[in-house]
């Protein structure tokens, strides 16, 4: 089964959620806010695409960070400990099957190829 990472109130949340839903794919649904996300499982995902995939620099909790912060997110270790604490920062939706990313983001196109 699938396993849709994210937060509730996210229109890109919404948008996956509704598409999956549609096309009868089988999903549970992690919530960072309520759940948390691990270290070792952001690590996982940033071992499998690179961190500069799973961090979502055009999120508003990022241009909200100070320049000088921003600036000290260059390695892997800095972005899995900003976005264990900031889980907001993680791009969403991620997907996820049997510990094996399948998709970052919604996009009808992809999910068509991927998901039927």
């Amino acid at each position: 089964m699938y396993i849709v990472y994210g937060i509730p109130n996210c229109d890109t949340i919404k948008k996956a959620v509704t598409w999956l839903e549609e096309n009868k794919i089988p999903y549970s649904f992690h919530n960072y806010k309520k759940e948390n996300i691990s270290a070792a499982k952001l690590t996982s995902w940033c071992k499998q695409l690179g961190w500069e995939k799973i961090l979502n620099k055009k999120s508003a909790t990022w241009r909200e960070l100070a320049p000088t912060i921003q600036a000290k997110i260059n390695t892997e270790k800095a972005a899995v400990t900003l976005m264990f604490e900031k889980t907001s920062i993680i791009k969403r939706p991620v997907i996820e099957k049997d510990g094996i990313v399948v998709m970052v983001g919604f996009d009808t196109v992809a999910y068509s190829k991927i998901f039927v």
